[in-house]
């Protein structure tokens, strides 16, 4: 009987391992909302999306106020078109500014929302009108380090200082 107890218990342990290491997976690739609460899409246009992913975080002044929902290529203008589920209980002005947006220099790439002053507010299917790309910064060093060699006298002039 002793042996039988302990089995049981064993097996009860696991079971809460197992589904321990289910939920940090999910938490860990943003897949535990597993409720569903009204929503509404939006769509946004970028010329770079960076490293942004599915199910990246949208957010308004540091709140999670909707997810990406999809990313896509627009054959006719090659740019990003970004679809957004929103929450319904966050509405945003027509005038509303969308940024991609970098936690810190290494952190997760995520959606920024900047609301406008306009009156009317983004209905499903709308699309945001304004829109700041993800800055690169690889792009930037390169920039950063041509200026500077084209800039440099000594380069120019081939006379040492």
């Amino acid at each position: 009987m002793k042996r039988t107890t302990l089995d049981l218990w064993v097996g009860i342990f696991v079971t809460m391992g197992f589904a321990a290491i289910v939920f940090l997976a999910l938490k860990v690739g943003n897949l535990a909302s597993l409720e569903t609460r009204p929503s509404y899409r939006i769509e946004a246009e970028f010329d770079n999306i960076g490293g942004l992913k599915l199910r990246a975080p949208v957010k308004a002044a540091g709140v999670i106020v909707g997810r990406v929902e999809s990313i896509r290529l627009d054959p006719k203008t090659y740019e990003a078109v970004v679809t957004l589920r929103m929450d319904k209980d966050y509405q945003f002005s027509k005038d509303t500014i969308a940024s991609i947006l970098t936690s810190g220099l290494l952190g997760e790439v995520y959606i920024g929302l900047d609301a406008g002053g306009d009156t009317a507010m983004l209905a499903d299917g709308a699309r945001i009108a304004k829109t700041q790309s993800a800055i690169v910064l690889e792009k930037l060093i390169g920039q950063f380090l041509f200026d500077k060699a084209s800039s440099d006298p000594a380069s120019t002039s081939g006379a040492p200082k």
